[in-house]
């Protein structure tokens, strides 16, 4: 147990000396261990998801003065199994001229696409992925998930699936730039894109050295995921429940699992490049410790996350894309120019200095970011809303029996 804690892979290890003593070949037995990874790596996170579940209603029921999931099982704790079982034996409807192949495979991508990430997340030393280009992998991946909302939305042959679509065009993609800007910064900050070399450099938090950068990415990390109040892709309000109206049963499971699923993963990826990942007291020396840290940081995240979702309302989507292209994006711009030139003169530094030098940057740049919005503010303010008039009310007459 103690060389486990100390070196996981010897759990590989045992695995492949008894693949081949049954007489597997090489080559099969590093597919079949390649095989069990995945299947891990996916299944833990899914399982997770009916945890999350629980744990969302409960907190959300908390803030709105409600007890949340109380009568299926103790605490409540069986309600997810009981709502999957519920899911699986509805009915699954297709809509009449929908795409089949795009229809069916929308729900399957959404997941996939979540789950894709993964694989270049360090879970700890010498646990999980190492890409060399793994902030490009996060990237390119996270496209998949937006990309299986606008098939599902375009396949359903539904005006109210296309229009939350559409909307997915104009919100997802609109706050992807800003949030590749600040990738940049861990990049910079780190000499690589490797997740787990970021991990390493960071013996000082990159969340002390570039707070501001931290804030614009759980900010933009929230938009993409669709949630509150950033959660235009499915305002039921206006477009009953967008891109996924025409979908039924499990089909529409998978898409409910892939957002909660795609809420812990910002987390653990905020975790990841400005929260020290998976380092903490005793993690290089016991690695799966990293595990248990990386863990607990992202649940701090998503625990924000959901405290976002129930506290604030939803924004209008002219609003929403404004607050994109006119404040996150040129923010995050100057910040990432700024800390690109004062980087040069610090780099040579110790690790609190140079942190302290970008600390100092951050903090300016916020002061004045909100100055010249509180100039804006006063010189452009919100137009007065005319008061109501007061309606003339008849007068009561008597009966007529009087």
């Amino acid at each position: 147990m103690m060389e486990f804690l100390r070196n996981p892979a010897v759990l590989v290890e045992a695995l492949r000396a008894l693949f081949l003593g049954w007489g597997l070949s090489p080559m099969l037995t590093n597919l079949l261990l390649y095989i069990l990874g995945g299947f891990a790596l996916a299944t833990g996170p899914m399982l997770w998801v009916i945890f999350l579940i629980w744990f969302e209603r409960k907190v959300v029921g908390r803030f709105q003065d409600r007890l949340g999931p109380n009568r299926v099982g103790p605490y409540g704790l069986l309600q997810p199994i009981a709502d999957v079982l519920k899911l699986i034996t509805k009915e699954d409807i297709i809509p009449a001229g929908a795409d089949k192949l795009m229809y069916w495979a929308a729900p399957i991508l959404s997941v996939a696409g979540v789950l894709l990430l993964w694989p270049a997340i360090p879970l700890g030393l010498g646990i999980g992925g190492d890409l060399s280009v793994g902030v490009l992998f996060l990237i390119a991946a996270g496209a998949i998930s937006t990309m299986a909302i606008f098939m599902a939305g375009w396949s359903s042959n539904n005006k109210y699936a296309l229009l939350g679509a559409l909307r997915t065009v104009a919100q997802l993609v609109s706050y992807e730039v800003p949030a590749v800007l600040v990738l940049l910064i861990p990049v910079m900050l780190s000499g690589s894109m490797s997740l787990q070399d970021i991990v390493k450099a960071q013996n000082v938090w990159y969340i002390v050295y570039a707070p501001l950068a931290a804030l614009i990415f759980f900010i933009v990390s929230v938009a993409e995921v669709g949630r509150t109040p950033f959660d235009l892709l499915e305002a039921e309000s206006e477009i009953i429940a967008g891109f996924h109206i025409e979908y039924s049963g499990m089909k529409f499971a998978m898409f409910f699992a892939g957002e909660f699923l795609h809420a812990f993963t910002i987390g653990i990826l905020t975790a990841v490049f400005y929260l020290g990942g998976w380092r903490g007291p005793g993690a290089e020396t016991f690695p799966v410790l990293g595990i248990l840290y990386l863990w607990l940081k992202g649940f701090l995240v998503y625990f924000v996350v959901v405290w976002l979702r129930a506290t604030f309302p939803r924004i209008r989507i002219d609003h929403m894309l404004n607050f994109s292209w006119k404040f996150l994006t040129p923010l995050a711009l100057a910040l990432v120019t700024v800390m690109a030139v004062v980087d040069k003169f610090v780099v040579g530094l110790g690790d609190w200095p140079r942190a302290l030098a970008h600390l100092v940057v951050n903090l300016v740049l916020a002061f004045v970011t909100l100055h010249l919005v509180r100039a804006w503010a006063r010189r452009y303010p919100r137009p007065k809303v005319a008061e109501p008039r007061p309606v003339a009310r008849p007068e009561p007459q008597p009966a007529s029996g009087d």
